[in-house]
């Protein structure tokens, strides 16, 4: 009888390798094919970019930041919601892989193979969230330029933050790519809810010098503790509205929140693998 019960753990294990196993394949997957892609890596990086030292430079040093001095450029002060941008555009629009991969018939031999749909949703939301994270951090690169100077703690609590926040955002799309059938449909969802998302965020106004139910808006955004621990970590002299630690921990709660709404519209009843 000892020998049966022996063989328990190796089978457990054995089956989590298993699981674990479609979900890495799909995370490569989503890696190689957004690379192979010259032109979304570009635009990616050099949209927010253009917005960044156009719209901060525009502003100049007619934004106030803080109540007292208040000397803060607008580069400086933007920064953190360019890279939030980044993050959101790359994260979101990873996730339209779903909308393709349903139409090529992809998604449909996954779905019919003996994989665990708890499985494509990890490997598909960490695809995407890898790509974020990465094209984030990539932007550091000009943090220099405006003064931006990280120790080994801090350069590691933005890695969290950025992965905290392109987890949240990937498994945010794979719910709403999901269920959809064209990316038309997915374009309008993005210009109705993210786009707002990010713009009340506290990336380009900070939420002291936004209207009463503009402030109520961005304090129920998780997206502005993403961007509040940015700020906090990138600037630590500048003013902030809530502490690190609640930041990063409000975002760890969304994150978990989206990718457990991604694996229940994965699992509801009545979906169709393909169009």
């Amino acid at each position: 009888m000892a020998a049966p019960s022996a063989t328990l753990p190796a089978r457990a294990s054995q089956a989590r390798t298993l699981a674990l196993l479609p979900a890495l394949s799909l995370w490569w997957r989503e890696i190689v094919r957004f690379y192979r892609q010259r032109g979304r890596v570009v635009g990616v990086i050099a949209s927010p970019l253009l917005f960044w030292v156009v719209i901060g430079s525009g502003f100049g040093t007619s934004f106030r930041s803080g109540a007292g001095a208040g000397q803060q450029h607008y580069l400086e002060y933007f920064y953190p919601g360019a890279l939030t941008m980044i993050v959101l555009f790359t994260s979101i629009f990873a996730m339209m892989s779903v909308i393709e991969d349903r139409k090529e018939g992809f998604l449909l031999s996954v779905m019919v193979a003996p994989v665990r749909r708890s499985a494509i949703v990890l490997g598909k939301v960490l695809g995407g969230s890898t790509l974020a994270a990465l094209q984030g951090l990539i932007f550091l690169v000009f943090a220099p330029a405006i003064g931006i100077h990280l120790g080994p703690a801090q350069f590691g609590l933005v890695i969290l933050t950025v992965v905290l926040t392109s987890f949240s955002l990937t498994a945010l799309g794979f719910a709403i790519a999901w269920p959809m059938d064209s990316t038309q449909s997915f374009h309008a969802i993005i210009n109705l809810f993210l786009i707002p998302l990010w713009l009340l965020s506290g990336s380009l106004f900070p939420l002291s010098g936004a209207s009463g139910w503009i402030q109520w808006i961005m304090r129920l955004n998780p997206l502005t503790y993403g961007t509040e621990a940015l700020r906090i970590l990138l600037f630590p002299a500048s003013p902030a509205h809530f502490s690190l630690a609640f930041s990063l921990l409000v975002l760890a709660g969304f994150a978990a929140f989206m990718f457990l709404l991604a694996f229940v519209m994965a699992n509801r009843r009545g979906t169709r693998p393909a169009a």
